[in-house]
């Protein structure tokens, strides 16, 4: 709900000063769209992109499919057939339509749209502090390492004090030009054990800029009470009060300072053009689509939720992080990519069907909408897992045929806004224990996020106690494009 504090009194169509203002259901964790729009508009340090030169200010909007849980990158990207049996696992390599590019056979949609995606197959990192999920994903997408680590290993939850989700950034300094929401989360934050959402939100930026989180299953039907008018409030008396906010604006001059404080300018304009133009709504009903395209991107929660990433995109949003929809430590025998307990049985049986699919989908939707140039698609998880089955490397046990935590060595894929297709990028060691060419550190990823974007990666902002940070300590991969 959108409200203006103030005394209560009555204006000439019936309702008070107080309620001139109030639009039902548009308040969004507690604050004000217009205050969430106002405070993404501060972005004054973005570079020309006028001119792109290696991929900069290539892309309009980002799509981040994050495999929260750490897939095995020797099972799934990175084939290792030469190695030992307790290396190479189950799985066969299979050729892809790029010469020289081989997948394992756990992905053969994605084998037939390599021409369209980069695999980066030495991205690698220490871990800070015991090298759990929760520190490990808070790195992945903030690109900073966590500054507290209790002794278990777990984080604290999020706080005012955490280092921006890159969607946060983003929409500070690339706000959506149309009456759309600038960042999307779903269907459900990340998370390990009871840790929600650390590294997920905003941090020191402000609440206003945290990312709209879905918290629903885009494979059911999905309520958005949150982006309509109340009943009560049809869009004429919206119109009108809007008319009148417009009026008392432009005769009022003595109002200015009140207007400032409580954003009475063009944020709320913006706020009333979210509501009524229904362009929101619209992107996230799904039965909008053909029966065809829903279910070549797979009838499950994850499958739905990047159609549903493509659909947000296409409407105007820049940034959409899309989670594997389950906690990070989770079962593997049922949703978690985490596979100590098991790594080959889900993965050929669940979780890579699921993912083959999805992204193979996108991919090629994306290339048939003309949207691929325009939009950057990054696949990855926190980390890999160990080359050697049935060892410990995190101070976790696993199965004989279960694989640990590897942070040293594992790939992520990336396609669109000027990368070019059908590549690999830097290389892998025999076992896929480590980089052996162009070793790539999550900051470089998320750096070149921001320089697909036409964003500076080293802009500084201002944290909670007014000193300077950068976006993030890393370089865009200029090798990609």
């Amino acid at each position: 709900m959108l409200s203006l504090p103030g005394k209560l009194g009555r204006l000439c169509d019936g309702f008070s000063r107080r309620e001139f203002l109030r639009v039902g259901g548009a308040a969004m964790l507690g604050l004000s769209i217009p205050k969430v729009l106002a405070l993404q508009a501060r972005a004054n340090t973005v570079l020309d992109a006028s001119q792109p030169l290696n991929g900069f200010g290539k892309a309009k909007s980002v799509i981040l499919l994050f495999l929260q849980g750490g897939p095995s990158h020797l099972d799934i990207w990175d084939p290792k057939p030469d190695a030992p049996t307790n290396v190479r696992g189950e799985f066969r390599p299979i050729k892809t339509n790029v010469p020289g590019i081989q997948l394992s056979e756990t992905m053969p949609l994605l084998a037939k749209q390599m021409d369209k995606a980069t695999l980066i197959r030495s991205v690698s990192y220490t871990p800070a502090g015991l090298f759990n999920h929760t520190a490990a994903m808070y790195q992945m997408v903030t690109g900073s390492t966590p500054d507290e680590v209790s002794p278990s290993g777990q984080l604290d939850p999020p706080s005012p004090k955490d280092h921006p989700n890159v969607a946060s950034h983003v929409s500070n300094f690339r706000p959506a030009d149309v009456p759309m929401l600038s960042s999307v989360q779903l269907p459900r934050p990340m998370q390990e054990s009871g840790i929600i959402g650390k590294g997920g939100n905003a941090g020191f930026l402000g609440r206003a800029h945290d990312p709209y989180f879905l918290f629903q299953d885009p494979n059911q039907e999905i309520k958005l009470d949150d982006l309509a008018l109340r009943a009560e409030v049809p869009p004429a008396r919206l119109e009108r009060r809007a008319d009148l906010l417009q009026t008392i604006n432009a005769g009022m001059p003595e109002l200015e300072k009140v207007a400032e404080s409580y954003a009475l300018n063009e944020y709320y304009e913006q706020a009333y053009d979210l509501i009524l133009s229904q362009r929101a709504r619209n992107a996230f009903d799904l039965e909008q689509e053909p029966d065809d395209v829903r279910d070549r991107y797979g009838r499950h929660t994850w499958g739905q939720s990047v159609l549903l990433s493509r659909r947000l995109i296409e409407a105007g949003t820049r940034f959409v992080q899309v989670n594997w929809p389950s906690v990070a430590n989770g079962d593997p025998l049922t949703t978690a990519w985490d596979t100590h307990a098991a790594n080959f049985g889900p993965l050929r049986d669940l979780h890579c069907p699921k993912l083959d699919m999805a992204l193979s989908a996108l991919l090629e939707d994306l290339d048939q909408r003309g949207l691929l140039d325009e939009t950057l698609v990054v696949t990855i998880g926190e980390f890999g897992r160990s080359p050697r089955l049935g060892v410990s490397t995190s101070g976790n046990s696993n199965a004989a045929d279960g694989r640990d935590h590897w942070p040293y060595c594992y790939t992520g894929l990336i396609a669109g806004a000027g990368v070019r297709g059908g590549q690999v990028y830097g290389k892998s060691d025999a076992t896929g224990s480590t980089p052996l060419e162009d070793p790539v550190n999550p900051r470089d990823i998320l750096a070149t996020v921001y320089h697909t974007l036409g964003i500076d990666p080293r802009t500084e902002v201002l944290n909670h106690l007014d000193q300077p940070r950068e976006l993030v300590k890393g370089d865009a991969i200029l090798g990609l494009f």
